[in-house]
């Protein structure tokens, strides 16, 4: 039987904002353990929250770059469940009335552009963190993370495949971090993926058990974790077993998700309006406001880069995926004027170095104005693409610039047509063989034992001939 996978995703984005959703408390990453939990947070008697502006301008954004519907009334209600992390008892959340409606995603895998709906986006605040390590057979809570902002983004069942769900949340990757509401690090719990996945038989209308996969860490997890839990119910029903409706961690050592409980129902939280925070009301002035200041979205650049760069449509979603990326690439642009060269730089050995380094380009020892200097001695001649290589490993470990390691290490072009010709005499007078072929093949065998040639000139000038320059001589030379 051929099976159909149905994906929907829950996303959480943690705001960037300097305070919680609710209190003045700090959110910044990496302070000692429940330094940052005002009483407030843990909803202490005699307290009383108070709504954080910046969260709500940041989801009115958010949904604006969706193209959704902006609920202008909004209201806080209380999801209500009992864990360690959770001091209050529960979590203040939305449910009936989110700030964010319908809207849509585009995402292309191969090819293929699928239209991903959004259901609604909703505010609410973050719970603690409960630490299982260290502590021999104990869990520690740390709070500091308890009241920070969160944006949980749930989208209809549209994707059917992990690279799908992959595409998906890397577009929402982008447009968080051009928006500048998020820095998006999945690795500090910035953006969190839960995963609900069934499978049905190919033409079956309706859905089959949805199993939810949690809080998935990366973008990489995100696909094996679903890939691993579709063959799972396959394997299950076709085994004349069926899927029960649950929540399931993924164990990336073990490549397998395991049961964590069943899942729950809206009513089993009993969620109530929370009674000490009014409805959030907003018009349309107050929207319009907002879309003023909205960034240029990935979407729209990656059409500028094709259209202003004479890019090709992946070079130009390639370069924008990442906003830090994309000024990377324009600021280099800018510098070399040929954005061509530059992007072909960037995405491959700067890209391989920044892999290899684990670094971001943000980080990246070489800046913008040291790639361009880099392309243009490419482009006047100055160095090969070869050369150009070793000059940008020198620039990378700090030997200064590309003029100054040039000059260095004695790698400028040789374009003297006096001193190649010496050369290529050597050669040719040392090849009588290899010569007589040349001259007794026809003209697609001939440019084969160029090849020949032209690997001895390289070599013995030590790359650093001119290669445009070579054939042209060495042509000449033979053909004469």
């Amino acid at each position: 039987m051929e099976w159909e996978t149905v994906i929907g995703l829950e996303v959480h984005i943690q705001l960037s904002t300097q305070s919680k959703i609710f209190s003045g408390s700090s959110t910044a990453f990496g302070a000692a353990p429940n330094t940052q939990a005002s009483a407030i947070d843990l909803a202490m008697p005699g307290t009383l929250p108070v709504f954080n502006e910046q969260a709500l301008n940041y989801a009115i954004m958010f949904g604006l770059a969706l193209d959704a519907e902006i609920g202008k009334r909004s209201v806080f209600e209380r999801k209500n469940y009992f864990y360690p992390d959770l001091p209050k008892g529960y979590q203040t959340t939305q449910l009936a009335e989110p700030i964010i409606g319908p809207g849509h995603v585009d995402i292309e895998v191969d090819g293929v552009t699928r239209r991903v709906r959004i259901h609604h986006a909703h505010l609410e605040e973050d719970a603690g963190k409960s630490l299982h390590e260290d502590y021999h057979g104990m869990t520690g809570i740390d709070l500091n993370r308890a009241g920070t902002p969160l944006i949980e983004l749930v989208t209809e069942p549209d994707m059917r495949s992990a690279e799908e769900a992959v595409a998906f949340l890397k577009k929402i990757h982008a447009i968080i971090t051009y928006l500048d509401i998020s820095d998006g690090d999945m690795s500090q719990g910035s953006l969190r993926c839960d995963a609900n996945v069934s499978v049905r038989p190919r033409g079956q209308e309706e859905f089959g058990t949805r199993v939810e996969l949690k809080n998935i860490n990366s973008f990489r997890f995100v696909e094996r974790a679903i890939k691993c839990e579709v063959t799972r119910q396959i394997d299950l029903i076709e085994d004349g077993g069926t899927v029960v409706q649950e929540t399931r961690l993924y164990d990336a050592d073990r490549n397998e998700t395991r049961s964590m409980r069943s899942k729950e129902e809206a009513n089993d939280y009993r969620y109530f309006p929370c009674p000490d925070l009014l409805p959030v009301v907003i018009d349309d002035a107050y929207i319009e406001a907002l879309r003023g200041r909205l960034p240029e979205l990935p979407a729209a650049r990656q059409a500028r880069f094709e259209r202003d760069y004479e890019l090709s449509a992946y070079d130009a979603g390639v370069l924008t995926a990442e906003r830090a990326v994309a000024d990377f690439f324009e600021a280099t642009a800018a510098a070399c004027g040929a954005p061509k060269l530059a992007a072909n730089w960037i995405m491959g050995d700067l890209a391989a170095q920044l892999n290899k380094e684990e670094v971001s380009i943000s980080a990246a020892p070489i800046t913008p104005e040291l790639l361009a200097g880099l392309i243009k001695r490419i482009q006047d001649n100055t160095i090969s693409s070869k050369i150009a290589k070793q000059v940008f490993e020198a620039m990378w470990a700090g030997e200064g610039n590309a003029d100054q390691i040039i000059e260095q290490r004695g790698l400028r072009q040789l374009s003297d047509t006096g001193a190649l010709d010496k050369i290529i005499d050597e050669i040719v007078n040392a090849s009588p063989d290899q010569v007589a072929q040349y001259r007794a093949a026809d003209e697609g065998r001939r440019k084969k034992l160029l090849g020949f040639f032209v690997g001895q000139v390289m070599k013995a000038s030590r790359g650093q001939a001119n290669p445009g320059l070579v054939n042209e001589l060495l042509t000449a030379k033979l053909d004469g």
